[in-house]
This record gives structure tokens, sequence and C-alpha cells, in this order.
């Protein structure tokens, strides 16, 4: 058995890991000129800056992968724990350091407001059950039927999902700061904290029991890992190798791919990396669409977008106040996500994500060097902003703000920059609307109603990914390939 598989995103690698283990034979076709999809590397001047993912949760979800090949992921890639798990600014700099430890996540709490502690307690013990049906039962099966979804909804309505992720923690937490700090997950994987399913409060306990790791060399390193695997494996990977079209043989099946150079090349089944809108809506010509056509992508919701900057300084900063993963919230936090997900506007304010890897290592950056990205949500491009003017003006704003409040002098010693923006998204990593996330994880766009992981329009046509159940996240894209792997050998319903 063949099957090809488009792009090289971790939900891509993760599927052609798998099967190769069970050996079946794999080719993936990547546009760009490395591996990786969304966690593409960056080098530049002796810098290397991880394009995306920097947050890794459920490591055994890669152990497993190895595991399944008779390897030992330590072989290939080396992680380690990061502690805290996050350093969380308000808008007057003042820090909560957020780690798996029970008793110093009390004596945080005890800063802001000691009553809201024994709530939290509550809030923690809740989020067991949610993770175990959320994550366990339901990430790594597949939605296909209506009546899949039936099943659950007696569980979700007690485990109060129509309630967003803000609604459920306020119930326990009373400060507006810390309602915001227990909170913030969805927007890891691109939903809004005040209209993703409560369900995503299960990301607390998997970080509670899991905690939060950092690969050595960066993300990137856990490609090269996967790739190395893959290709033991005897799996191929064609780098430089943009698919045009996905081809259709007429019986409700796909038999093979044509490159933009014109060669085809077929298989018995194709696994699509690539997001789920661009997929459908560019790789397959409409008359064979007749569920998922162009009007279904373009009535769903999609995910925000991302502005980010990646630099490197000639000076250290491990003087500062920061973390490896540090967030720096604005003075607003609903108003600031109503702007990005509803008003579609850029606002004169920002939250930030800042990632600073040459804390844990320094190999990243030249000795005696610092390496960071610093990454601001903002809308996708149903918005009217013209990011080929403002992203220059967005950028420097972002970089004098770090340097008045956290990076003293930062500009003057900047060695190495780039960034990418919403245009970036949508040209580079062929993401409809330039959304980062692809689909946003709301109640209604998520299990059964979010884009299924097997086609219900070709039966040997498979989705993994962002775009796909369950959604986002490393832990969600790694799942998203075990899915494929089950409908492909026979082993999913």
């Amino acid at each position: 058995m063949k099957v090809i598989i488009i792009g090289s995103g971790f939900g891509g690698l993760g599927a052609a890991a798998r099967l190769a283990a069970r050996g079946v034979e794999v080719e993936i076709f990547e546009k760009r000129d490395k591996p990786g999809g969304r966690a593409y590397v960056y080098e530049i001047n002796g810098f290397k800056f991880d394009g995306g993912p920097t947050v890794i949760t459920a490591p055994w979800m890669f152990d497993e992968i190895f595991t399944l090949a008779g390897k030992k992921r330590e072989d290939y890639v080396k992680f380690v724990p990061v502690n805290p798990f996050y350093r969380i600014f308000d808008h007057e700099g003042k820090q909560f350091d957020y780690n798996n430890d029970h008793e110093f996540i009390l004596k945080e709490i005890e800063k802001w407001n000691p009553e809201d502690k024994a709530g939290y307690e509550r809030f923690i013990q809740t989020t067991k059950p949610i993770f175990q049906k959320g994550f366990v039962e339901l990430a790594s099966e597949p939605f296909l039927h209506l009546q899949d979804m039936l099943k659950i909804v007696p569980d979700l309505i007690k485990l109060q999902s129509y309630k967003s992720v803000y609604q459920y923690v306020s119930q326990f937490v009373k400060h507006p700061f810390l309602r915001t700090v227990f909170s913030f997950h969805p927007l890891l994987v691109g939903g809004n904290p005040f209209e993703v399913t409560s369900i995503y409060a299960m990301i607390h306990y998997l970080e509670r029991e899991w905690g939060v790791w950092y690969a050595m060399g960066g993300t990137g390193a856990i490609v090269d890992a996967m790739v190395r695997l893959i290709e033991e494996l005897g799996g191929k990977i064609h780098l430089n190798s943009e698919v045009e079209e996905i081809l259709v043989s007429g019986d409700r099946r796909v038999n093979g791919i044509r490159l933009r150079d014109g060669s085809v090349h077929t298989a018995d089944a194709i696994i699509s990396n690539a997001e789920v809108a661009w997929t459908y809506r560019n790789l397959i010509p409409a008359r064979y669409r007749k569920v998922n056509t162009n009007i279904r992508y373009e009535r769903m919701r999609y995910s925000m977008s991302l502005f980010v900057i990646y630099f490197g300084t000639r000076r250290r900063y491990l003087d500062s106040r920061l973390a490896h993963h540090n967030i720096i919230l604005s003075s607003r936090y609903k108003g600031l996500l109503d702007d990005i997900f509803h008003r579609k506007v850029l606002a004169d304010d920002f939250s930030l994500y800042l990632h600073m890897p040459t804390i844990t290592d320094p190999s990243m950056a030249p000795e005696g060097y610092e390496s960071f990205y610093v990454l601001s949500p903002v809308p996708h491009l149903e918005s009217d902003v013209d990011w080929r003017k403002v992203a220059p003006v967005y950028k420097d704003r972002i970089l004098q703000f770090l340097e008045e409040h956290y990076l003293p002098d930062l500009r003057a010693n900047i060695v190495a920059e780039h960034y990418i923006d919403p245009l970036h998204f949508e040209n580079t990593l062929n993401s409809f609307r330039g959304a980062a996330f692809s689909v946003e994880p709301i109640l209604t766009q998520s299990a059964w109603f979010r884009p299924h992981n097997q086609s219900e329009d070709f039966e040997n046509l498979y989705f993994v990914g962002a775009g796909t159940h369950p959604g986002a996240g490393l832990p969600g894209v790694l799942s998203s390939s075990i899915i494929a792997e089950k409908l492909i050998l026979g082993r999913g319903s």
C-alpha cells in the first residue's frame, strides 16, 4: 500500500512515521525548501528561529511514535523541562509564574487575591474529568457520523462544555487578572477564551500532569528527528515539490497528485496536511466536491492570525525579568479579543507572547548572543488592514514597547531580524484568510462539526493538522495523525 502526504507539518510527519512503522510505503511532498510546515526554521546570521510552535506538552505522544518503530525518542532528540511554564505579566509589568507545582501556584495566587486559592483548587479538580473525556476518549477518535456526536452530548452537557473557558474559570476565580491567567490557553490553539468551549480547560490538566518541555536545538530538532525516523523506515520526503492538483478517478476516489512541474505521482490513499479549506478550494476541482464546497468553507469562522518578529541581539539579557516563555498582557482582555476576533481591527494596544529560548539553549544563537521571537495575535485577512504598509510600522511599535519595558537598548543591539504577517500565512503557508490556526475551535466547529479526517467526497482522502479534528496545538495535530492511521489501516469507524 502506498500513501502520499501533502505537507510536512507535525500532522503529516506523525502520520508518515506511524504508517511507515506499520509497513506502509509513504511519500511526503513539501512545497518549501525545508520540512516542518508551521515549524519551519529560519536561519539568519548564525541564529536559529523556530518559525511556529515552541510549547511542547504531552511529550509522550512523540515517544509513542518512536516506540512504534522500535526506537527511543531520546536517541533522536532531547527534551528538557521548562520552569516556569509561562511568566505572565500584567499591563503594569507585575508577574505571575505558572507551573505544575500546586503549592507554588497557591503562593502566586496569594500575591493577587488570597480568597481565590480555594476556588483555584476546585477548578483544578474539575479539569481531570474534562481531560479524560475531551482528550483521552475523544481526541484520537474520528467523528465521521452524526451519531458519534450525539452519543457524547450528555457528557458534554455534564461537563458544561456550553460555557466558554473564561466563563468556566470565572465560576471559581474572581480576580480579573487571575481569570486571565487561567483562561488564556485557548489562544495557543487559535481560540478566543470568551467563546471557545470549556473543554479546552483540559489544557491545565495536561500541563500539570506532564509538564511543559523544550527540545534542545529548538522545535526544528523534533522535525529533524522525525524526518530521520521516516527515512530510516523507508519513507521519502520531497522538498520544493508544490502540489498543484489532487487527481480524482471519478468513483469517489483520488488516485494521485500533480506537481507544479507537471509530474504525476500515484498512490492508494492521500493525506493532506495542507490547510483543509485551502486543500478543497485549490487542489480539487469544484465539480467533484458535493459536500466540501467553496461556500461551506466561506461560511466557517476562522482563527485569528499572527504577527511574529524573530530577532537576535548581540547583547544577552540574562539579567532581565524574562523567562523562557513570557506572556505580556494589555490592560484590556475582552476588548482586545473583540477587536481581533469580531471587529477585525488592528488595535492600538497588543498582548504578546515573547519566546526567549537561549535562556535554556544557548545553541540557538552565536556564542554570547540572544535569540527571541515575539508574537502578537492580530485579525485574519477579513479585516481591511493593508499589511504591506502596516507591517513595518507595527513591527517598530512592538520592538519599541519591548525596549521601553523589558529589553533595554533593544533596537541598537539587534543583529538579525525577520517577521511574518497574515499575508505570509495566506501566501506561503496556504492558510485560508491568513488564519494562523485554520478553523476557529468553537463548539459548533468541533468534533463532528469540524472538517472531517476522512473526506465525505472521497473515500481515500484524509486530513491531518490544525483544521481538522481535534484541532490545533501539538497534541491536537499528533492526535489527527493517529486518526488518519486508524482510518487508513481500517482500525477506525
